[in-house]
């Protein structure tokens, strides 16, 4: 058999074994006669079998044409099966979205952009994940998440990316620090020799730093503590525990109210962009199109 039978072909053969009479299952498909005969017959030659006994008193199904309705039943509760299963697939989908969000994105871009998206689609449940920029891509490639946002400085391979802000980090200190004294920045070598309050290895905010100081030419910084999220480095810099580098995003409500001090450090550049990823290959639908776009515009006015 080159081809399957087609799902109105078995449905109307069912049909004229319910009703037993072609034209009557015609009208209840909606079919003119001469068109219901046509599929009928069409359907006859592909099996190889003659299913129907068309008289004049009526049509009714042969042995071979019960045998077949009776199959063609089940196919049509199966397909009816996989549309419902799909519509409900479905119908999570557009009404879920699972989010991954590095550390400083999470505390300081995400919840904006999230209620920005939900005062369109109040129903829409919005799961976030706060990891570090390395796992977001693991999160990403075993389905576990729609659509991921990292700090780090370049973009995971294998992955569709989009800019959503822009961001640099800062040496922050106590009020006060000895360096907030200084008539001139930090230099490269000063920054490196001093202990710092670090995030975790693996974080974004941890690679763009190693890698500034790779490209200035210098060594990895000296922790003097390593935290697993800006939050906890902005409070022990607060508290006096001693200088970190951290997002600006983080700590500008700190600099305003005179909480933090920001440092002025020469030769290095430590400016970076933060990203959307996503599947590469896979084109963004629903929520997580959605929230993609708010992103967009949010940078707009940003």
């Amino acid at each position: 058999m080159s081809q399957l039978p087609d799902p109105e072909s078995l449905r109307l053969l069912v049909l004229v074994g319910d009703v037993g009479s072609l034209s009557g299952a015609a009208a209840r498909l909606g079919l003119t006669q001469p068109s219901a005969s046509k599929r009928l017959s069409m359907l006859e030659r592909r099996l190889g079998l003659v299913l129907v006994d068309r008289t004049r008193r009526g049509s009714q199904l042969t042995d071979a044409g019960r045998a077949v309705a009776g199959w063609a039943q089940r196919v049509l509760q199966e397909m009816e099966g996989l549309l419902t299963g799909t519509e409900a697939l479905r119908t999570k989908r557009d009404a879920e979205l699972r989010v991954a969000a590095s550390m400083t994105v999470a505390e300081c871009l995400a919840p904006g952009w999230i209620g920005e998206l939900r005062r369109t689609r109040p129903e829409l449940y919005v799961g976030l994940q706060v990891t570090n920029s390395e796992q977001v891509p693991d999160l990403l490639r075993s389905g576990a998440v729609d659509l991921g946002f990292v700090e780090s400085p370049r973009a995971p391979a294998g992955f569709s990316a989009r800019r959503v802000a822009r961001d640099r980090l800062l040496v922050v200190v106590a009020p006060g620090h000895p360096w907030t004294r200084r008539r001139r920045p930090l230099s490269v070598a000063e920054l490196v020799a001093a202990p710092l309050v670090l995030r975790e290895r693996g974080s974004g905010t941890r690679e763009t730093l190693d890698l500034a100081l790779r490209r200035a030419g210098a060594g990895e910084p000296l922790p003097l503590l390593e935290l697993g999220s800006a939050t906890a480095v902005r409070n022990a810099v607060i508290a006096g525990t001693g200088p970190a580098v951290i997002s600006e995003l983080a700590v500008a409500a700190d600099l305003a109210d005179g909480r933090l001090a920001s440092v002025e450090v020469e030769g290095i550049e430590l400016r970076r962009d933060l990203r959307a990823v996503w599947t590469s290959g896979r084109v963004l639908a629903g929520p997580a199109a959605e929230l993609l776009a708010v992103t967009r515009r949010r940078g707009k006015k940003a």
